[in-house]
């Protein structure tokens, strides 16, 4: 069993599918005009229902992270060493994602130019240069 792979729904299903040919989403809310991810049926800003899907960037700042040495759980054992994150999208959301091509991690600083790339249909980023 892997636990690496989100269970699509009905309303992230479109997500996902961007993912899978290599593009990345958010939501945007037409009345007050701001991003959010993860993706949401509502602004969580403003609690407007009237948000739909936009193409993002793929730029992100790198805002937190852990190197992660220890998980038993398939296949991230299998990954070890790797990063954690949280970025700060271009758009303005904060994402939860991993960090990859960039060796042990010790390298990584707060701020760091980040790019999408994917795995498996998941995104993942790397940094830029």
């Amino acid at each position: 069993m892997r636990y690496d792979l989100p269970e699509a729904d009905a309303f992230t299903q479109t997500y996902w599918d961007a993912a899978a040919q290599g593009r990345l989403l958010v939501r945007r809310c037409r009345t007050c005009g701001r991003a959010h991810h993860y993706p949401r049926e509502f602004c969580p800003h403003c609690w407007s229902e009237d948000v739909d899907w936009e193409p993002a960037s793929g730029r992100a700042a790198l805002y937190t992270w852990s190197v992660v040495h220890r998980n038993d759980l398939p296949p991230f054992g299998a990954r070890t060493p790797y990063v954690a994150a949280v970025v700060d999208l271009a758009e303005g959301p904060r994402m939860m994602t991993e960090v990859v091509e960039c060796g042990d991690g010790s390298r990584l600083r707060a701020g760091a130019q980040l790019e999408v790339a994917f795995r498996d249909g998941m995104p993942v980023f790397r940094p830029v240069g």
